[in-house]
């Protein structure tokens, strides 16, 4: 696993520079598990407002009949397994973990209206998570409501360049001048949200499981329609969500990144310890391990990263006979080329493996599209989500 950091290294002097080249183009930035920067959008999206035809053979839903039976994990031992059983430091850190805690979320806090239009207002907002303050981006159709849900995940971006709403912004339109109450959380570490340990990303999985509680406080928000929308990143948070809590009912992943952590440190590394960076350690800042973890749970953590046993308790992969809520993927036939980006076998492994365990899933692989779409593609994705969860969430 970490002999693959030469490769990174290599692979990383062309990539970061490259990527620092990319627009925002359309529905997402270039956002990832990995850093990128990326240039701040223009504020006008440039969405159609009708469904433009189906692409055909550059988009095509790609569905087998049959697959491999997807295998599971043995469960680690937990705080309330026996009085005699140790637990195992990473069990909170597990899916099997999260399942056992609670989320109470609190009230949605609205700490500045930005904008109030014909079509939609937009606040600025916060709701607490594990004792963390977390902002984040609320769009709230015009109306009385109370309007289905979509919580919208961004993917990794440099906290450095990090604004409220980057990499949602233009999809959270989209949805909400379609009758969608639109959130897009910050997590903790990004924006002006607290600090908060997040290791193999449970800490931003906390984040959005409070905030799926959090949204009760809104009398504008139907709860019982509720879907994700996650880009890279994002989508892999959203895939743990699924995994831990039946909430959710529907979710649209774009680009996103593995079920399956073991693959997210063969590219990327685990976790950068503080002090340290991807740029010069070969590690994942996506990872949040503060200065004052304890000392024995980082140690854990590092361990578990290396240990094929231990990451199949934490990759959603190896537990998606949990999901309970249907998913739509899309991704790009050259995503990946950066190191940054995210892989079309990573979406595959998801695709097939969903349909393994029975679930449904509808896939649409886009001819050429990198890991950001542009131009018709960019649109075809908008109208096939927008499809989706209209379908799931409004019946129709």
């Amino acid at each position: 696993m970490r002999s693959q950091g030469s490769a990174r290294g290599a692979l990383r002097s062309v990539s970061w520079t490259a990527l620092f080249l990319c627009a925002w183009m359309a529905f997402s930035a270039c956002a990832t598990a990995g850093p990128e920067p990326i240039q701040a959008p223009s504020p006008t999206p440039q969405v159609p407002a009708s469904a433009p035809a189906a692409e055909s053979p550059t988009a095509q839903e790609d569905i087998g009949p049959t697959f491999p039976a997807v295998p599971s994990a043995t469960p680690l031992p937990t705080d309330t397994a026996s009085p005699t059983t140790t637990p195992h430091p990473i069990f909170p850190y597990t899916l099997a973990g999260l399942r056992e805690r609670s989320y109470p979320g609190g009230a949605i806090r609205t700490l500045n209206v930005l904008e109030t239009g014909a079509d939609f207002s937009r606040s600025y907002i916060a709701f607490e998570s594990d004792g963390l303050s977390i902002t984040g981006i609320l769009h709230l159709p015009a109306g009385p409501g109370p309007f289905p849900v979509i919580v919208l995940l961004h993917g990794y971006w440099p906290r450095e360049t990090y604004w409220s709403g980057a990499d949602t912004w233009q999809a959270a339109e989209f949805f909400a001048r379609r009758g969608y109450l639109a959130v897009a959380p910050d997590y903790r570490s990004w924006g002006e949200s607290d600090w908060g340990p997040s290791l193999f990303q449970t800490g931003l999985v906390i984040d959005t499981l409070n905030l799926i509680s959090a949204l009760e406080t809104l009398p504008q928000a139907d709860t019982s329609r509720l879907g994700l929308w996650g880009h890279s990143m994002g989508g892999g948070i959203a895939t743990k969500v699924l995994a831990v809590d039946p909430r959710p009912k529907a979710a649209v992943l774009y680009a996103p990144n593995s079920p399956d952590d073991a693959d997210l440190i063969a590219r990327w590394g685990p976790g950068c310890r503080p002090g340290q960076s991807q740029a010069t350690d070969d590690c994942n800042p996506s990872e949040i391990i503060p200065a004052d973890l304890p000392g024995h749970l980082v140690e854990a953590y590092f361990q578990a990263a290396d240990d094929p046993e231990l990451l199949r308790q934490v990759g959603p992969y190896y537990h998606l006979e949990r999901v309970q809520a249907p998913v739509q993927i899309h991704i790009g036939t050259a995503d990946g080329a950066a190191l940054s980006e995210t892989p079309p076998v990573w979406s595959e492994k998801l695709r097939d493996g969903l349909q393994a365990t029975g679930k449904p899933v509808e896939y649409y692989s886009y001819q050429g599209q990198g890991h950001s779409f542009t131009g018709e593609s960019w649109a075809s994705m908008a109208e096939r989500s927008l499809a989706f969860f209209d379908r799931y969430l409004r019946g129709r």
